[in-house]
Parts: structure tokens; C-alpha cells; sequence
């Protein structure tokens, strides 16, 4: 906001909205205060609808005591309920939330609304992880140690012998167990009975204090047989699932550790007479300039300024062999200079650098929801107090059939410990954090589950050509000049156009140009066509046949053959005329062949679009086996083939460079933008690769092909435990300690068949 008028139109388009009793917008303070009780989303989009933006924030925390799905859909709803924040997401599997709220929003409140939800805000860092995981490992061995005996005594019981302890020493070793090791389920439990819901702990600490409980009356009524064993070991189980557990999450998490542990903490950054000074490289400023010295990690995203070097790009893009980069390449931050001393000008640094955005979208796309987890949303709002009814009639069933307390009770307890929801919480976050980590390794992005989704649906994979499935760096194949037009000044010409313009045919004409070009007046982009600018005073176009058509002159006699792609310079006026005619040649990329023999061997259909002529782009395509083509498209077409494509049926990948094919990217099922991790990239497709190579297409579609398995595998698996796990323990079949067991075992092989997922290579 400006001025009082947008002040004003701001209030009228809020108190539009219906619920809202009133409004009063401060300018200074560019805020709004609203009465009533109309949704902030309903107010956010009539503020933007009035042409003005709120700015938002995001946060990432760490959430400590979550242990089932429940517990994250708690989360998620005491976030969402936090005034200011649009949208929460809680991952179980890496302990995390991600929230989205409106500039402004306190941390503090998210926190206290965390911990009325019974849980706490903590920082998930390498050092907490490592001490977590010392507590529990050294739970699991005491609890281990205590539950022995009784081990000893159930071994005994199989051959007829009486091993089991004393009741009084039961007694002993049980306790500390039940109460000790196990007061993180009465904790959590508790927490979880203050906020009105359940969890996996309140029924552990149902099912646990129920057969300790009826043990203890027993052992004072004089039983000789107790039922000690049954919580102690059950607890047992359900702490080494947890610690299993606990180094599977660490290890499908570790992709975003690996990414940022590729930062330099240092830098060698010149002054302003160039000696070197080292500094953190966190304190580096955009402008500045940096040296690296063969074998270094380059500290901040930037350009060579000086010297050249193989770069070690494989940590970031996949890319196993080293790429040779000199005077005006990019280079990343975290990347290895190999055998040569850099100078370079940072140009990111922080969260603005490739390998920052990169971890940004692992850790978003981790944290993403997939559509099926909406079904496991819907059980899991209803699945505890489901189960602690089932077990309550279990328990009442067995009295009734006339099954002593003791019985009915150890099957109520089997009832509650097997339900235990957490495989059903960890089998969607888990696969997809094991499967969007294993794609970043290999250079492919995958934007969040909805991608996933839809790749494993694409039945078509339309190509851009220029830049995808050709090297985009063209070379200029031959020069004809009309009469009275030199070679030399068509190239002036040409390059003075093609300054101006990010053309891949722009360095193949300044390459031959050598001189720098004179200065371009007037410029402009002419969408599929080319581009027009003042030269020497001098009205000129540069571009397509199309533009030729379009500009009435005639092409003098000139002409290219039809494998090359022609390029037309025109000087503009009432009667406009050729000066001359450029012939260039793009040569495939050496992936691109397979890559498409690839997708055929995957079931899947490649086609081509191109802005090039028909001649050309029927050439390559004849060359790299693709059958359908279509050429002579402006972006604006090809958005509209893709739309005719699945107006037919077809489920359409589209994959590009992300920058002038964003309409045909937002147009497919799926976006695939080729390239180096560009704003625009990340931004128009659902799954950006970090090198130009064709071939990681199908592999992008096999790795979410196998994720999306892999989470069909986990549900079904999730699923199909609890079906079979909880008719076998209401009727008997199942006892206190091998629903523990199972439970335990449920979780970790869910967990292990996403692991699967972390060791995929292209």
C-alpha cells in the first residue's frame, strides 16, 4: 500500500467478505484489523484480488514425542488452529512441521500451541539425535537386562520346567520396567487424554498397566501364576521397535544432512587489493570475490572471474564425471574445483544458493502430504478410541463365555498392545522421504507426494527439443549475405541483436562475431519469432521464418538446408528487405537416444515439440526414434498440443527447460524442467533435474514409480497387519508379549522396505 486510496480499498474488498463486522486498515503500519469471524484464506484472497499482497513466513521445528499418526494429525491441527498460520504439515517419519502463516506470526505461539497439544518444540540437530539415541539405546539394554529372567522363565515353561522367578522377584524386575523405563508412554498418554484423542502410548500404557495390575492383585492373592512377564517384555518390544525405529528415521532423513554438509565453514576472500583473508564462509556478501584453490569446495553460488578447473559437481547434480568450467561459467556452492585455482564472484550466498534451494525442496517435498495419506487421516482420527472400545468388549465378551479375569483381561491386553498405529504413520512420510532422497542424490528434484502421484500415472513423455534432447549450444553452419552485404557487417549486425537476447543461438553468433558488437537500441523479445532492435541506427529483425512471413520481405534468393535451422536478419522499414541468412546445426545429446529407447521400454510414449522448422525437428526426431512430432510451435502451441493430449486420455509428462516451455509445463499432468536448479525451473515443474541429461527423465519416472510402490507396499502392509493382527488377539490366539513382538516388528519393516528406496540409482 502507497497512499490512503489503497488504504481504503483495502477495508472495501475485507469487508466484502462474508463475516467479517469490520475492518480498519493502518497505512503506516501496513496492517489490518478485522472483526468477525470470517476465514483468514477468505481474507487473504480478497486483499490479493484488490491487487495487493500479504506477506507470509514460513517456519520448520522440530516436534519431540510424537510416536503415531494421531500424534501428527494432532500436531497439525493445534498448528492449524494458530491464529495467522494458512498451512501446517507434520511428517512423523522425520519429526518435523512445516508451517506457512502470515508475516508477523510468532514462533512462541506455534510452540504453545505444540505443547497444549501434549508434545514440545525442539531443535532436531546431529548432537540431540546423538543423545536421543544414547537414551535409547541405553533403555533398550537395561530393559533388556531386567526382562532376561523372564525369558529364561518363558524358555522353561516350553520344556515343562519352572524357571520363572519368585513372585516377589517378578514383582522386582517388572517395576522399574513398567514404571521407570515406561513412563514415556504414561507421559505421553496423559498428554494425549488432556487434549480429548488417543495415541499409540495410551494403549501401550492400557494394555502394560492392565497385565501388571492383574500380576500384582494375583501375587497378593496368592496365584502360583502371574502374568509379570507379559508387561515387562511387551515394553521390551515396543522399546526396540522405537530404537529400530528411531536409525531408520535418521537414515531416511540423511539426504538433506549429506546436502548441507557439503557447505564450506570457511572461505578465502580478496580485498580490495587483492590479498587473500579467510573468513567464515557464511560471512560472504554478494560481489565479493573468493578464491579456490585446487581440491577446495567452492563456499557461495558465482561466476569464474579468473582461471579454469574441472569441477566435482557429482554431491549436487549426480554427475559422476567432472565438467570443465572457465572464464564466465556459473559454479555452485559445495561443488569441488579439481585441478585448478578459481577466482570467483559470489553471487548467492545462503538460502539463495543452488545447494540451499536444493535442500529447501528435499525438506518440502519430505514433508508433503500425499493424497492416499489422506485415507490414513481419516482412520487414524478414529483408530484409538476404536481399538480401546474393541478391547473392552473383547474383555466383556470372554467374562460373559465364561473365561476367567485373568484371560479375558491378557486378550483385552493383546487387543490393545498389537493395535498400535505406528506402521500406519510411518508408511507414507517414510517411503517418500527414503525416495525424494535418493532422487536428490542422483540430481532429480521432486517437488512434493502429489508429483510422485502423478508421474506413476504418465502414459506420454512430450519433449521440447532445442536445449532437452539437442545440446542447445548450436553452431553457426553457414553465412549468406544479399547483394551489397558484407559477411562482416551481417555478423556486426547479428551480434549487436543477439547481445541483447539469451537465445542459445546468441554465443554461437558472438563466438564468430570476435568484436564486441555495437550497442542495440529499442530491444525487444518477440515470443517464437525472435527479437527487433535499432542498430546503427538501423531498424532490424532477427528471427524465424515466421518472422520473415510475418515481415513481408523477400528472401532474396537465400536459403538452408532443410536439417538447419535458419535464422533471418531483416532491415525493418516500408519497403523491408534480407540482409542476410544464418544456418545453424544442434547437435543431440548423447543421452537422449537411450533415454527415449528407455521410456519405451517402460511402456511410455515419447513425442517432440519444437519452435524449429519441420524439416529440422523431423530430422533429429528421426534420429533419436520418436514418431510424433509436432514443429513451428510458439510456447502458447505447445501449451495447447499438451492440452489436446489429455483431452484425449493421455496422462502427459512434459519436459523442458523450464523458462520458455513454463506454459507447456503447467499445461501436463507432470513438469519436467531441465537444468541447473533455476527459480523458474523449481517453480513451473513438479520434478526439476539438476543436469541436462535426457536419460534421468526415465529415471525420474522409475524412482517415483518405485516410491509409489513402495508406499502401496507400506499401506497394504500397515493395513493388512492391523486386519489380521486384531480378530487373532480378540480371540485368543495371541498373546500380550507376541503382540508386542509384531508390533514392533510391523513398524520396522515398513521402515526397512523404504530404506529399500534410499540405496536406488539411476
Amino acid at each position: 500500500m502507497t497512499c490512503a486510496t489503497c488504504a481504503k480499498r483495502v477495508e472495501r474488498a475485507l469487508g466484502r467478505v462474508p463475516g467479517v463486522l469490520g475492518t480498519r486498515v493502518n497505512l503506516a503500519s501496513e496492517r489490518a484489523a478485522v472483526e468477525g469471524g470470517a476465514p483468514l484464506p477468505a481474507l487473504i484472497e480478497a486483499v490479493t484480488k484488490a491487487g495487493y499482497a500479504v506477506p507470509e513466513t514460513r517456519f520448520d521445528l522440530g516436534i519431540g514425542g510424537m510416536t503415531c499418526a494421531t500424534c501428527a494429525g494432532r500436531v497439525e491441527r493445534a498448528l492449524s488452529r494458530v491464529p495467522g498460520v494458512l498451512e501446517a504439515r507434520v511428517n512423523l517419519a522425520s519429526e518435523r512441521a512445516m508451517v506457512r502463516a502470515v508475516a508477523g506470526t510468532e514462533e512462541a505461539a506455534l510452540a504453545a500451541a505444540i505443547q497444549r497439544a501434549g508434545y514440545s518444540l525442539r531443535e532436531s540437530t546431529p548432537e540431540v539425535r546423538a543423545a536421543e539415541g544414547g537414551r535409547e539405546r541405553r533403555d533398550l539394554l537395561l530393559a533388556a537386562l531386567l526382562s532376561a529372567p523372564f525369558f529364561l522363565g518363558m524358555i522353561g515353561m516350553a520344556f515343562g520346567r519352572n524357571w520363572m522367578p519368585g513372585g516377589w522377584v517378578q514383582l522386582a524386575l517388572a517395576a522399574p520396567v513398567q514404571f521407570w523405563l515406561g513412563a514415556r508412554f504414561y507421559r505421553a498418554g496423559w498428554a494425549a487424554l488432556r487434549a480429548g484423542t488417543g495415541n499409540m502410548d495410551l494403549l501401550v500404557a492400557l494394555g502394560t498397566s492392565a497385565a501388571f495390575g492383574l500380576s500384582l492383585w494375583g501375587l497378593l492373592r496368592g496365584w502360583h501364576h502371574l502374568y509379570f512377564e507379559a508387561s515387562a517384555v511387551v515394553i521390551l518390544f515396543i522399546l526396540l521397535g522405537k530404537y529400530l525405529e528411531a536409525r531408520a528415521r535418521r537414515a531416511t532423513g540423511a539426504a538433506i544432512e549429506a546436502l548441507l554438509a557439503l557447505r564450506p565453514q570457511s572461505a578465502r576472500r580478496l580485498d580490495a587489493e587483492g590479498r587473500e583473508e579467510e573468513v567464515p564462509a557464511a560471512a560472504l556478501a554478494v560481489g565479493d570475490r573468493v578464491v579456490v584453490r585446487p581440491g577446495e569446495r567452492i563456499p557461495a553460488d558465482g561466476l569464474i572471474r579468473e582461471g579454469e578447473a574441472g569441477i566435482d559437481e557429482s554431491a549436487l547434480t549426480g554427475e559422476s564425471r567432472a565438467v570443465e568450467r572457465g572464464l564466465g561459467d556459473r559454479v555452485s556452492t559445495g561443488t569441488i574445483a579439481l585441478d585448478g585455482r578459481l577466482v570467483i564472484e559470489v553471487r548467492a550466498v545462503g538460502a539463495e544458493t543452488v545447494l540451499a534451494r536444493t535442500a529447501a525442496l528435499v525438506a518440502a517435498a519430505q514433508a508433503s502430504r500425499a493424497p492416499v495419506q489422506r485415507l490414513v487421516d481419516r482412520v487414524s482420527a478414529v483408530f484409538v478410541p476404536v481399538v480401546v472400545g474393541l478391547a473392552a468388549l473383547t474383555l466383556l465378551g470372554w467374562l460373559l463365555a465364561g473365561a476367567g479375569a485373568e484371560a479375558a483381561v491378557l486378550r483385552a491386553v493383546a487387543v490393545l498392545v498389537i493395535a498400535c498405529p505406528c506402521a500406519l504413520g510411518l508408511a507414507t512420510p517414510a517411503a517418500i522421504m527414503a525416495g525424494t532422497g535418493a532422487a536428490a542424490r542422483a540430481g532429480i528434484l521432486i517437488r512434493d507426494a502429489e508429483a510422485i502421484e502423478r508421474a506413476g500415472a504418465i502414459t506420454l513423455v512430450a519433449f521440447d527439443k532445442t536445449g532437452t534432447l539437442t545440446e542447445g549450444r548450436p553452431r553457426l553452419a553457414a553465412l549468406h549475405t544479399a547483394p551489397g552485404v558484407t559477411e562482416a557487417e551481417a555478423l556486426r549486425l547479428f551480434a549487436a541483436l543477439q547481445a541483447g537476447s539469451e537465445h542459445p543461438l546468441a554465443r554461437a553468433v558472438l563466438d564468430r562475431a570476435g568484436a564486441p558488437p555495437p550497442p542495440v537500441a529499442d530491444f525487444r523479445a518477440l515470443p517464437g519469432r525472435g527479437v527487433s532492435g535499432t542498430v546503427e541506427g538501423r531498424a532490424l529483425l532477427l528471427g524465424s521464418p515466421r518472422l520473415l512471413a510475418e515481415s513481408g520481405a523477400d528472401p532474396a534468393g537465400l536459403a538452408a538446408p532443410e536439417t538447419q535451422t535458419p535464422a533471418w536478419l531483416i532491415e525493418a522499414g516500408p519497403q523491408p528487405r534480407v540482409l542476410a541468412l544464418l544456418a545453424f546445426e544442434d547437435a543431440e545429446r548423447p543421452g537422449a537416444a537411450p533415454a527415449i529407447a528407455a521410456l519405451g521400454h517402460m511402456g511410455l510414449q515419447a513425442a517432440m515439440l519444437s519452435g524449429d522448422s519441420p524439416a529440422v525437428a523431423a530430422a533429429i526426431a528421426a534420429q533419436l526414434g520418436i514418431t510424433e512430432v509436432a514443429a513451428g510451435l510458439l510456447p502458447a502451441d505447445k501449451a495447447e498440443r499438451v492440452a489436446a493430449w489429455r483431452a484425449a486420455g493421455a496422462r502427459v509428462a512434459m519436459v523442458g527447460d523450464g523458462v520458455n516451455d513454463a506454459p507447456a509445463l503447467a499445461a501436463a499432468d507432470l513438469g519436467i524442467a531441465m537444468g541447473t536448479g533455476t527459480d523458474i525451473a523449481i517453480q513451473a515443474a513438479g520434478i526439476t533435474l539438476l543436469r541436462g541429461d535426457p536419460a534421468l527423465v526415465p529415471a525420474a519416472l522409475a524412482v517415483t514409480r518405485r516410491t509409489l510402490r513402495t508406499i502401496r507396499q507400506n499401506l497394504g502392509w500397515a493395513f493388512g497387519y492391523n486386519l489380521i493382527g486384531l480378530p487373532l488377539a480378540a480371540f485368543g490366539l495371541l498373546s500380550p508379549m507376541l503382540a508386542g513382538a509384531a508390533m514392533a516388528f510391523s513398524s520396522v519393516s515398513v521402515l526397512a522396505n523404504a530404506l529399500r528406496l534410499a540405496r536406488w540409482k539411476p
